[in-house]
């Protein structure tokens, strides 16, 4: 049995992908615990093919166990998150990312990097290709994170240039589904979690600017699709196709909790993207891949899990 390492493997996205590679895979779990948490992953502890290492990647990681696969999932991923101390965020993006692409290199394992749609900053394409080259502010509050990830992507491919290492990259888009932080700030989560406690829900701006939301177990099959691929390195763009705007997301989960919840509107914050929606034609052409799970049904399972944390 090969064995697959997840760095960030206790966070939401990254305890999914571990759940899903034990199938097939031995995995080892690699998490600092800043955003990641041990409930989310708390179910496998006891499988004999799961093992949990507390590290932060920013550090040097050997391993003397053979690795086939890397996925470098590790990284802040909410604003509230990767901005508490923007340069630790950096970090993980550079110095982690270089680290992965070391123990890669070393055991001649392919690694996929967990990119994300903040390379395109606020788009003044619509909608996103790969191609895009993106519009970011390289100063900003969010530009820790924007260009970290920048400087991820542009460190794989050095390294697949330079030293023939085996690279997949992925572009995350919007991903919401059960294991979320109910404090991580982002817009489903903190709808619901509003509406589920009676509060006002806060809609940043007036509510016209679009995203386009994934449902977790859609993503997760992409990643692992992305990574089989023997012919194609990327970037590849993973994200639901259909857009909303987040006024309309906000009016959904009322109505789907049977909140008597307002919506209030606050000032937008800096940077905060106003479109955000992929061009997944390269997803479906080169990995067969496309999201199944509608916005309606992929709320209600999410709702449903955060009745349960939320008792």
């Amino acid at each position: 049995m090969k064995t697959a390492l997840v760095t960030g493997g206790a966070g939401f996205l990254g305890s999914h992908l571990c759940d899903a590679l034990l199938k097939n895979y031995r995995v080892i779990c690699v998490d600092n615990f800043f955003t990641g948490k041990k409930e989310n992953i708390k179910h496998i502890l006891g499988n004999n093919n799961f093992v949990l290492l507390e590290h932060d990647i920013i550090n040097p990681l050997f391993m003397d166990e053979k690795i086939s696969y890397i996925y470098n999932m590790a990284c802040p991923a909410s604003p509230i998150h990767y901005q508490y101390n923007a340069i630790r965020t950096i970090k993980a993006n550079v110095l982690g990312t270089m680290n992965m692409l070391g123990m890669a290199k070393k055991h001649g394992a392919r690694i996929l990097q967990a990119s994300t749609s903040e390379i395109y900053g606020d788009p003044l394409e619509h909608p996103q290709k790969e191609s895009y080259r993106g519009n970011v502010n390289s100063i900003g509050i969010r530009s820790c994170y924007d260009e970290g990830k920048r400087c991820a992507e542009t460190l794989c491919f050095d390294y697949y240039r330079q030293n023939k290492v085996d690279i997949r990259v992925v572009r995350i888009f919007n991903t919401y589904g059960p294991r979320m932080s109910v404090d991580d700030g982002r817009v489903v989560s903190n709808f619901i979690a509003q509406a589920l406690k009676g509060k006002n829900l806060t809609l940043y701006g007036d509510g016209s600017q679009t995203r386009s939301f994934c449902y977790v177990s859609d993503l997760i099959s992409g990643i692992v699709k992305m990574m089989e691929q023997d012919n194609f390195i990327g970037p590849v763009n993973l994200g639901n196709s259909d857009e909303f705007t987040v006024k309309e997301l906000a009016e959904m989960v009322i109505k789907m909790t049977s909140s008597k919840s307002k919506i209030v509107c606050k000032e937008l914050p800096e940077d905060d993207p106003q479109r955000r929606r992929p061009d997944i034609s390269l997803a479906r052409k080169k990995l067969g891949w496309e999201p199944n799970i509608r916005l309606e049904e992929g709320l209600m399972k999410t709702i449903e899990y955060f009745k349960g944390i939320l008792k």
